[in-house]
């Protein structure tokens, strides 16, 4: 009999139900943790716990009752779906589990289960496309912490990021072919943005940030997360034959008052209506799921922003979420990883 590989696949998280203690928990979990506001301990549990989560909780709240549907929360109902289709084409020499870095699935759950499962290698296989060490990060290590209590180690493969593998950006482009791409004056490539502390707290070289220097990946930069995003951006734009000077890489969702990285997608939407771009295309490729600031953010928030001022149309190119092509991607991305071929591959 072969023997098993574990493959846990991780999203960030959501609250267990859209009312507000729900949101309250999820968020304290969410913001405490240490990699994703990297302040000193005592003062990052005073600044999340007396001043954001208790000002933001109700407002984020009204917000996932937006979000919500009939079957639940969308993170967790595609995470479902990708799971149980990924589940399907691997076959039985392969077990895979589903985990979110915060609430549930936890990320121990999920080990746990393939330890019953008595697999003798583990993919960790996080559902973010480039690197940042407040998500993927994060998730390595969470993974560590509970592993390191175990007697029995398997072999371990972690996945740090895919930006522009193929898989991934044509199932972007897979999804771009709802939308007929000559009726829009410009394209928005938007990704979750971080503190500018943070993406030179990872930096060794002292360029990070100047100009140009996430253009490209090397050495240098290969765990810059904006870096990873030009890379995602540019490859998209590429295959679905948008020229350089019709699309900007911007960043969102921006937490605080802090810099974080530029240009600002809220501010460049009204940029593209100075220069009279009135028809608008999105696409948010951080995220492989719809989720808050995909559905409500973009779909929603910047839209309607948009139009009242002055705009004509604002559309956001539909998530991956569980669709064949992305699931064929997570499939292809795994099997480069893994460090000897699987009969299940070989067929």
């Amino acid at each position: 009999m072969n023997q098993r590989t574990g493959i846990l696949l991780v999203n960030l998280g959501t609250p267990k139900t859209p009312r507000p203690k729900d949101v309250y928990r999820y968020l304290n979990e969410f913001l405490t943790d240490g990699r994703v506001i990297d302040l000193p301990w005592l003062k990052r549990q005073l600044l999340v716990r007396c001043i954001i989560v208790p000002f933001r909780y109700k407002q984020s709240s009204m917000l996932y009752q937006k979000l919500w549907t009939a079957e639940g929360s969308p993170l967790l109902v595609h995470g479902i779906a990708v799971q149980t289709k990924l589940q399907m084409i691997l076959g039985e020499s392969f077990q895979v589990e589903l985990a979110m870095r915060y609430q549930n699935p936890s990320i121990e759950e999920g080990l746990e289960r393939l330890k019953l499962a008595n697999v003798k290698e583990i993919v960790i296989f996080p559902l973010f496309p480039q690197y940042a060490s407040a998500t993927t990060g994060s998730v390595h290590q969470e993974v560590m912490k509970h592993l390191q209590q175990w007697q029995n180690i398997p072999t371990l493969t972690f996945i740090n990021s895919y930006p522009d593998h193929p898989g991934l950006v044509g199932a972007f482009c897979e999804r771009a072919k709802q939308y007929d791409l000559s009726i829009y004056d410009y394209f928005l490539f938007s990704f979750h943005g971080l503190p500018e502390r943070q993406i030179r707290k990872g930096d060794s070289t002292g360029k990070c940030l100047t100009e140009n220097c996430c253009q490209v990946i090397c050495s240098d930069n290969a765990f810059c997360y904006k870096a990873q995003c030009y890379r995602t951006a540019k490859a998209i734009a590429s295959k679905l034959r948008i020229k350089l000077e019709q699309y900007t890489v911007c960043f969102q969702s921006r937490l605080g008052k802090e810099t974080w990285i530029q240009p600002y997608t809220s501010d460049l939407l009204k940029d593209c209506l100075a220069k009279n771009r009135k028809k608008i295309l999105v696409f948010c490729p951080a995220f492989v799921c719809d989720c808050l600031e995909t559905t409500c953010e973009v779909s929603i928030e910047y839209a309607e922003e948009f139009k009242h001022l002055g705009g004509d149309t604002l559309h956001l190119v539909e998530g991956l979420n569980s669709h064949p092509v992305w699931i064929e991607a997570i499939k292809t991305i795994i099997q480069e990883h893994l460090p000897h071929p699987h009969s299940q591959f070989s067929r």
